[in-house]
């Protein structure tokens, strides 16, 4: 029970005592005259009293400001006491009040009537036990700075012997330093902010009314988050947020890419992220009493493959036979996870490297790359192989082909395949020691026998030379001169014979007429001419003069 104890006072005596005819008095004798109780607790009133023997007490109950209700009614039967009224007492001359839930209207002069089996011993004493009914509550600073300290008072209007307890957020203060009434907290920090109240020992269930103590501090617990929450696809959108604990609330929020500024706000958004966007992002909250900055986040867009490309090693000029690496590079997020590789459109390989070892002139051309991974793929552009090699295949050809004839002109014309082309075609007739012509053409003007014999060309460029193989110059038929002079003596023959056909038959008409003349018309027939004959003629003696010439092989 709480309570108050004050020095007794005398006021008025207010005493009806009936003398009993045995000589002994009345009075009654109150444990406490002075009691002050909490708002809602319970108060017991205790007393002790005699009176004049020869009496039975019929009735004792208790009354309420006698002085001021002269019928001094039982208080139980009053309607603001109902339900919290009980009498305890005996036979043995002890009263006892028991008042639950005491309020502020309970505040008055509490007395012991007592009544007997006579209707003139009655007795009432003044006076009674006063009650005062008190409420606890806090005295603290409203509001306090981080860093600084602070004293809450638990104050009542009674002086009131139990322990204080102070209770924070409901909960009960057990590391905090409690002197009689007082709390006091060192070095205040954002975590002493709340709902402070305080009772006394055994009415823990009697708290004062809350006080809310508030703590300025600056910016902490400074967070990002990242909406919406998963993978990130380059194309979508981003939303960043700054959280922060602050008193008073953070005034300004200052976004950071690294360490370059890129946004103010308490939101930040990314509309249409690029790959250029990833990287780690963090906030930087203000207030009255400071600055925080938040831990970074990183932001990991994905995207599919970018900036697909070919490198080819070694560099510089590629020479036949050796070994040529190509190198596919993309940049793509996650990374690709399959390269393939096309020689023009045709697939040649997999992988992030294309190896050609020994490589050869027909692995020249365009060479390719396609890179994909869960996002997409993409190609790259083209790299030409260019392969280096020396002269190939070298082969000799003849024009006019067909028939060479003395006189002629023959143009012998050098081919080959090289890389770079052949700078450098020389000729060469077998058996000679010496170069007989230079440049892919060699022209023989005036064909004649001594120009007859194996030709073959050297082609050479930086990379080698190489020789065909050797190529004949003859001739297949008669010069034209040859033909002019037989048909010259074609011409000839034919009239020299015409000649002597006619002049035959010119001698023989001459003969006739002359024998017409000088000698019968018919002769002899038996007499023989004995006369000489010129020789039968030699048909072949007119071709005597014509001869046929052939070129010797």
């Amino acid at each position: 029970m709480t309570s108050l104890r004050v020095p007794l006072s005398f006021p008025l005596l207010c005493l009806l005592m009936i003398v009993g005819t045995f000589g002994t008095e009345w009075s009654v004798k109150y444990n406490q005259q002075e009691i002050c109780a909490l708002k809602g607790s319970t108060v017991f009133m205790n007393g002790t009293f005699t009176h004049p023997e020869g009496l039975t007490v019929t009735e004792k109950f208790w009354v309420i400001d006698p002085a001021l209700n002269p019928s001094w009614p039982d208080m139980s039967q009053n309607p603001d006491y109902s339900g919290r009224v009980e009498y305890l007492g005996d036979e043995q001359k002890l009263v006892s009040l028991k008042l639950r839930d005491v309020m502020k209207k309970d505040e008055h002069e509490y007395c012991v009537r007592i009544k007997t089996d006579q209707e003139m011993q009655k007795y009432l004493q003044r006076p009674g036990v006063r009650l005062t009914v008190t409420e606890l509550h806090v005295e603290a600073p409203e509001e306090v700075t981080e860093g600084q300290t602070a004293d809450l008072t638990c104050k009542t209007t009674c002086s009131l012997t139990d322990p204080f307890i102070w209770y924070k957020n409901g909960h009960p203060l057990t590391t905090k330093t409690i002197k009689n009434n007082q709390l006091h907290l060192q070095t205040v920090s954002s975590e002493d902010a709340g709902s402070y109240s305080c009772a006394v020992g055994g009415s823990q269930h009697l708290h004062s009314t809350a006080h809310s103590l508030r703590v300025r501090y600056p910016p902490k617990s400074v967070s990002v988050s990242i909406s919406p929450s998963g993978e990130i696809v380059e194309g979508s959108s981003v939303t960043l947020t700054c959280s922060s604990d602050g008193n008073p609330p953070v005034k300004i929020y200052t976004w950071f890419k690294g360490s370059t500024p890129v946004g103010e706000g308490k939101n930040y958004s990314i509309p249409n992220i690029r790959s250029e966007d990833s990287g780690e992002y963090r906030c930087q909250s203000w207030n009255d009493h400071g600055q925080r900055i938040s831990t970074a986040v990183h932001l990991n867009v994905l995207y599919p493959p970018k900036r697909v490309s070919v490198s080819i090693s070694p560099s510089g000029e590629i020479v036949e036979d050796s070994s040529v690496t190509l190198t596919c590079s993309s940049d793509a997020n996650p990374p690709e996870k399959n390269n393939t590789w096309f020689k023009g459109s045709t697939p040649v390989g997999e992988g992030k490297n294309y190896s050609i070892p020994n490589i050869r002139s027909d692995d020249s051309g365009e060479y390719r790359c396609k890179s994909r991974n869960d996002l997409g793929e993409r190609r790259s552009t083209a790299v030409q192989i260019n392969v280096l090699y020396p002269p190939k295949n070298v082969s000799v050809s003849i024009s006019p082909s067909g028939e060479i004839v003395e006189g002629s002109s023959v143009t012998l014309t050098c081919s080959s395949d090289g890389n770079p082309p052949v700078k450098n075609y020389t000729w060469f007739k077998e058996g000679g020691t010496s170069p007989v012509g230079s440049g892919q053409n060699y022209i023989i003007i005036n064909i004649t026998a001594d120009h007859t014999g194996l030709y073959y060309c050297e082609a050479q460029n930086d990379h080698g030379a190489l020789r065909s193989a050797g190529v004949p110059v003859s001739f297949k038929g008669y010069p034209v001169i040859l033909y002019v002079a037989l048909g010259v003596g074609l011409c000839f023959i034919f009239l020299v014979v015409l000649t002597a056909v006619f002049w035959r038959c010119s001698e023989s008409r001459r003969k006739r007429q002359d024998g017409n003349t000088d000698q019968p018309i018919y002769a002899n027939e038996g007499q023989k001419d004995h006369s000489p004959r010129p020789p039968p003629e030699d048909k072949s003696s007119v071709y005597a003069n014509v001869a046929v010439f052939k070129k010797q092989r």
